[in-house]
């Protein structure tokens, strides 16, 4: 049973705010590697794993890009959920957030579904592949993604509720 202060507790801001520091985490992990850290670079796997190594100029404006997106991913979804602005422009923005929702839980439940499969032997990974970085991918890169992507869509669906019984 859920009391009334656990459910405080879970209201869109404490959702929106766990999703935040999920996504700011995983932008950290990419800006250590953008950096030049080493550590867990190995469980990138293929071609990213190698031009991270190198620092390669591909690499180095890819990571970038790709900290970039994280940390705009995880911050415009809780301050669009935090927002009590009615605008046009407040409107877009909840409609991304809504779109970022989609893409972190459709891609982490794909890939780790499909990285279970592979780890259980129903689906055999390609030649070559890099088993280490598939694990690595299977049970944490992936996952990260999806309840990252879970816990804004928590968020978005409260806020949809709160505003509702705010109007009711």
């Amino acid at each position: 049973m859920v009391t009334l202060g656990a459910r405080r507790r879970l209201d869109a801001g404490f959702l929106a705010n766990a999703a935040c520091l999920v996504g700011l985490g995983f932008a950290a992990v990419s800006a250590y590697w953008l950096l030049g850290g080493g550590r867990l670079v190995e469980t990138l796997g293929g071609d990213l794993e190698k031009q991270a190594r190198v620092r390669a100029a591909p690499a180095v404006v890819a990571m970038s890009i790709v900290v970039a997106l994280k940390v705009l991913a995880a911050v415009l979804p809780a301050v669009v959920i935090r927002s009590r602005s009615s605008s046009a422009w407040m409107r877009r923005l909840h409609v991304l957030a809504w779109i970022d929702a989609a893409i972190l839980t459709v891609y982490g439940l794909v890939y780790t579904t499909v990285g279970l499969l592979v780890q259980a032997d129903v689906l055999h990974s390609p030649a070559g592949s890099n088993e280490h970085a598939l694990a690595w991918h299977t049970y944490l890169w992936d996952p990260w993604f999806l309840v990252w992507g879970l816990l804004l869509l928590a968020a978005l669906l409260r806020r949809r509720g709160e505003t509702r019984q705010e109007c009711g």
